[in-house]
C-alpha cells in the first residue's frame, strides 16, 4: 500500500470519528450516533491498519464515557491540562530538596491565568 493511500485511510477514519464527536451538545438521537459509530468502525475494519484497529479498540473501551460527552458536552480536558502542567513543573524541579518550594512552583504554574499573567487579549 502506498504512503498516500495509507494517509488517506487514516485521514478518513479520523474524519469519521470527528463527525461523531461533532454531535456533542446537539442532542443527537440514538440512530444518528449508531450510524456514525458504525461508519467509523467499518472504515477501521476495512482499512486493515494496526493503528486504526488500536484506535477502534480505544473508542470501544471508552464508549461508556463518550455518549455522556455527546449529550452534555462536558469533558475533563481542563483537569487533564492542569495535571500535565503539574507533572511538567515537577519534572523541572526534580532534585530540589525543598518540597515547599516545589509546591509553590506548581501552584504558580497552574494559577497564572487567574493572576492575569495569561491574558488572552
Amino acid at each position: 500500500m502506498s504512503r498516500r493511500a495509507r494517509s488517506a485511510l487514516l485521514w478518513n477514519a479520523e474524519e469519521d470519528l470527528l463527525d461523531l464527536l461533532a454531535t456533542a451538545r446537539t442532542r443527537p438521537d440514538r440512530e444518528q450516533v449508531r450510524d456514525l459509530l458504525y461508519r467509523f468502525y467499518r472504515r477501521c475494519a476495512d482499512a486493515g491498519l494496526p493503528e486504526l484497529q488500536r484506535l477502534a479498540t480505544t473508542v470501544e473501551t471508552w464508549w461508556p464515557e463518550i455518549p455522556a460527552f455527546l449529550h452534555t458536552g462536558v469533558a475533563n480536558a481542563g483537569s487533564e491540562g492542569t495535571n500535565r502542567v503539574i507533572k511538567t513543573v515537577a519534572r523541572d524541579a526534580y532534585g530540589f530538596r525543598n518540597p515547599v518550594n516545589q509546591r509553590l512552583r506548581t501552584r504558580c504554574a497552574t494559577t497564572r491565568r487567574a493572576r492575569g499573567h495569561l491574558d488572552a487579549r
